[in-house]
């Protein structure tokens, strides 16, 4: 099962904190998937090839864990097969890593989801949404929208989110953590050390 995280409504739509629903929206239009189903408190669809369950909770994100619980519940997912996108301040604007368990580092989806699951060993898809400036709150930070700059840019890291998420899902998340979470930093690697393979 994928879960994309985030806020309902269009006062939400584009800001950091709702980047987890449009990976995961990408990740439906990849598998042929359509979001079409209102149930759980949750936009949902099914990949039928790939068997796949896709919930995005319409509740607010301190409670999203409610529609995750009913859902996995429902289709009988094992919390280790579910696959979470979700915003990420502490890695850098365009970085995804793929991680399986760990804290909740103050996210309250992922604190939910803790509640309801009764574990945090679920894989997560994590997108880099960079730590806030000088003078912000964190809260304010991820309720704030991208900047135009960041959009363009975005268009990308949504694709790779998506198709990170999928890997997870389809090949398994050590798969897809030696797949995408080396990426970026290969290529860092090779512009520090000026090494070339």
């Amino acid at each position: 099962m994928l879960v994309g995280l985030g806020n309902p409504g269009p006062k939400y739509e584009r800001t950091r904190h709702n980047v987890g629903f449009r990976v995961a929206e990408e990740a439906a239009r990849r598998l042929g998937a359509d979001l079409d189903q209102t149930k759980f408190g949750a936009l949902c669809g099914v990949a039928k090839k790939d068997r796949i369950a896709l919930v995005l909770p319409q509740t607010y994100m301190n409670v999203s864990g409610e529609s995750v619980g009913a859902a996995a519940r429902f289709w009988k997912v094992d919390p280790a097969s579910i696959v979470v996108a979700h915003d990420e301040i502490d890695l850098e604007f365009d970085r995804i890593q793929v991680k399986v368990g760990g804290g909740v580092a103050g996210h309250n989806g992922l604190k939910s989801l803790q509640q309801h699951l009764g574990t945090t060993d679920f894989v997560r898809v994590r997108i880099g949404v960079g730590r806030p400036p000088a003078g912000w709150e964190g809260a304010d930070w991820v309720l704030a929208k991208f900047t135009p700059a960041e959009e363009h840019t975005l268009r990308d890291v949504i694709g790779e989110g998506a198709q990170a998420a999928i890997d997870a899902l389809v090949e398994g998340p050590a798969a897809a953590m030696n797949r995408w979470n080396k990426k970026k930093s290969t290529v860092d690697s090779r512009q520090s050390t000026g090494k070339t393979e």
